[in-house]
């Protein structure tokens, strides 16, 4: 009997952790992957159409990432569209995107409607925590939408969905 408490006590001893220093708390980490949507920037067409497209910034140091630092331009519909192929393809919750906003977008209001700074900013920043959620997510990352919403100019929407191999 007195074997088997010797045992339970070895097995549920504390590990002995070596104490964080400061150099290790502020070294640079392991693995990192930042994303920040900024910069909205709203465009009249030719034809008098409006839309706001922000740049969507990645810096990481994950090897599934082969870009290492990328800057591209996207549009909300492009944030749709990731969503929509994430939840087709991945086995992944994906999170709600922000409101599509449709009362904004009524004619005869008294303000900017969607293309408000306020809205702007409100919309930037649920923009940056969804695509932030997706791509902390270990699965997504291995998703080729993912790779090509944030690292390629324009997206090929006739792409073949699959995963990313590291090689």
């Amino acid at each position: 009997m007195m074997a088997e408490s010797d045992n339970t006590a070895e097995a549920t001893r504390r590990l002995n952790v070596k104490k964080q220093t400061l150099d290790d708390a502020y070294a640079i980490p392991a693995n990192f992957l930042e994303i920040d949507v900024v910069n909205p920037l709203t465009t009249v067409t030719a034809g008098k159409k409006r839309y706001t497209d922000y740049e969507v910034r990645m810096r990481t140091n994950l090897p599934v990432f082969k870009v290492k630092e990328s800057s591209v331009r996207r549009r909300y519909s492009d944030f749709e569209w990731l969503r929509n192929e994430l939840e087709r393809d991945s086995k992944i919750v994906v999170p709600p995107l922000p409101g599509k906003a449709w009362k904004r977008q009524m004619p005869f209001r008294g303000d900017d409607g969607i293309f408000d700074e306020n809205f702007i900013e409100e919309r930037r920043k649920g923009l940056e925590q969804f695509v932030n959620k997706i791509a902390g997510h270990p699965l997504a990352q291995n998703e080729r939408c993912l790779h090509m919403f944030l690292q390629e100019p324009t997206i090929d929407k006739n792409y073949v969905p699959g995963k990313i191999r590291n090689t």
